[in-house]
């Protein structure tokens, strides 16, 4: 493995605010984000109507607010218990993920579907996030095998991605094409954009450019 990928991953109980308390909470907090494309889908317009505002302006607005206190925690030089000791002077994986979450919500297309089955896109993106991400960051953690970790990432993403197929509807060119995307965008160790992000802009993309033959 390389000494990128050691300090990235291997040491993230080490490096992570709280030790194994803040690297397990961090972990179970990546998993819960499962349950906002869940929401937004199913609920989302009642609890827009609720602020009176429609579901975009609220995923919106509530992006907003995460830059902004972004900002001021960069300002401060803050991290938060399940934080890494570097998000200090950078963007943190959860305003990472804050964002491209919102993201996902906001571009990933309908087909002009209503309720749950209007996320036959979003819903798969977002959850190849919550769920692959830990699946592989851990194996990689615990076992130092980047390969065994792929492999185990794919499957993941695949059972997402199918799953969703027979549960909301999402095409199953889509699912087949845009899976490995979701693994592909954790492999990549970049130094300031986190891999919460890239595993949600590279399907994305992905399905944004596909979306014509779809």
């Amino acid at each position: 493995m390389s000494d990128a990928l050691q300090d990235f991953e291997t040491d993230h109980v080490k490096h992570s605010i709280g030790g194994f308390g803040g690297h397990a909470l961090r972990r179970a907090t990546h998993m819960a984000m499962a349950i906002i494309p869940i929401i937004y889908y199913s609920r989302g317009h009642d609890i827009a109507d609720y602020v009176g505002l429609n579901p975009e302006q609220l995923v919106s607005s509530i992006i907003i607010g995460i830059m902004i206190l972004e900002a001021l925690r960069l300002k401060l030089g803050i991290v938060i218990i399940g934080q890494r000791e570097y998000e200090a002077q950078q963007i943190s994986a959860l305003a990472w993920g804050g964002f491209a979450v919102a993201l996902a919500l906001l571009i990933s297309p309908d087909d002009g579907k209503s309720g749950i089955e209007a996320g036959l896109y979003g819903i798969p993106i977002i959850l190849g996030l919550t769920f692959v991400d830990p699946v592989m960051g851990e194996i990689k953690r615990k076992k130092d095998d980047l390969k065994m970790a792929i492999y185990i990432g794919l499957f993941t993403s695949y059972a997402v991605w199918l799953g969703c197929h027979l549960w909301i509807g999402t095409p199953i060119l889509a699912s087949l094409l845009l899976a490995p995307l979701t693994v592909a965008g954790e492999v990549p160790k970049l130094r300031y954009i986190d891999d919460n992000a890239t595993m949600v802009f590279f399907p994305l993309s992905a399905l944004v450019i596909m979306l014509p033959f779809l």
